[in-house]
């Protein structure tokens, strides 16, 4: 019997991928050395830096950013990290802002340009609230993962050494922070730190229902090379994901293996507006139009110079008839 291609695979510790992990489910034809230390920043550096991983779980505009570059990656429409994104924007209590219009003019706190939540919320900020992205000054503590010149009108600036930006925001040197985590002061519990959208729950139902989009944050990658080489290989991994997602949904809808009192509650309303499968894969009419208004994003905040056809961005996985992995 031949060898399986073995294959580095970097990702986040999700139960989603648990089953693969722990090899209760197995890739047909592939070794999966499944990497799951490392934390987004980490792994999403490493892999735009370095190549290190043959597949990767990588932030959807910095994919974008890297084909529109030419680099030889693709991606397969398994989409790890979803996530709303309304309650990571955090003002200054006394700073005055009431609306997300009244940031116009001032200076808005983050890690860095491109994090996917932060794109998305650019975007919707601008979109859905009047706050166009070009008429505020970006004020991050970090370099980019990606290569990336500004365009002349998109005012970033780099944090003065030493400085902390929560701090910043809480001291009323910023009055605004948007970032992919909730800021350190904030989990302490200072008052001076409060969410611009303290019903934030509610407006990301109303937003849902409103556009069906459960934002896309991360996508994965997969190096060109293997799928020029191995064209099964996209395939097959998007079966071994399914499989291990759905062994996920039944695993939490057990209420003995999750610690916490209400899951089964929390688990009903999520798929009363969800649906039963909210982290769906696949290149679908509601996944299509999640990964284009993200790619619009992309390219109206001037980290891409040109939109792409999605089927160009991703391995063709469609099974057809053939059915997922409980077909036959």
């Amino acid at each position: 019997m031949a060898d399986k291609l073995r294959l580095t695979v970097a990702c986040g510790d999700y139960e989603i991928v648990r089953a693969i992990k722990e090899g209760t489910v197995k890739a047909d034809g592939l070794d999966l050395v499944m990497l799951t230390g490392m934390g987004p920043r980490e792994r999403h550096w490493r892999m735009a830096r370095h190549s290190e991983f043959d597949i990767c779980e990588a932030n959807v505009g910095a994919y974008f950013m890297e084909r529109d570059h030419g680099v030889a990656l693709t991606s397969i429409p398994v989409f790890l990290h979803r996530r709303f994104r309304h309650g990571f924007l955090f003002v200054n209590a006394k700073a005055g802002i009431r609306e997300p219009k009244d940031l116009i003019g001032k200076k808005v706190g983050g890690t860095n340009f491109q994090p996917a939540s932060n794109i998305w919320m650019r975007g919707i900020l601008e979109e859905e609230y009047g706050l166009p992205h070009r008429q505020v000054t970006w004020v991050v503590e970090r370099s980019e993962d990606v290569a990336f010149t500004p365009p002349k009108n998109l005012r970033i600036e780099m944090v003065a050494p030493g400085k902390k930006l929560d701090v910043m925001l809480a001291e009323g040197e910023i009055p605004a922070m948007l970032s992919p985590e909730i800021p350190r002061l904030f989990l302490q519990g200072d008052k001076r730190i409060v969410r611009l959208f303290p019903n934030y729950k509610d407006i990301e139902l109303a937003y849902f229902r409103k556009t069906g989009i459960f934002p896309i944050m991360h996508v994965t990658t997969i190096k060109q090379e293997i799928v020029d080489k191995y064209p099964w290989v996209p395939t097959n991994l998007v079966k071994a994901f399914e499989e291990a997602k759905n062994i996920a949904y039944r695993r939490i809808a057990n209420p003995r293996m999750v610690p916490i009192a209400w899951v089964r509650t929390a688990l009903e309303e999520q798929e009363e507006v969800l649906g039963a499968d909210p982290w769906a894969y696949g290149l679908t009419p509601a996944n299509r139009k999640n990964l284009e208004t993200v790619l619009r994003y992309t390219h109206q905040q001037g980290m891409i110079g040109k939109m792409m056809p999605l089927d160009s961005l991703f391995a063709d996985t469609d099974l057809g008839d053939a059915g997922g992995p409980d077909g036959i």
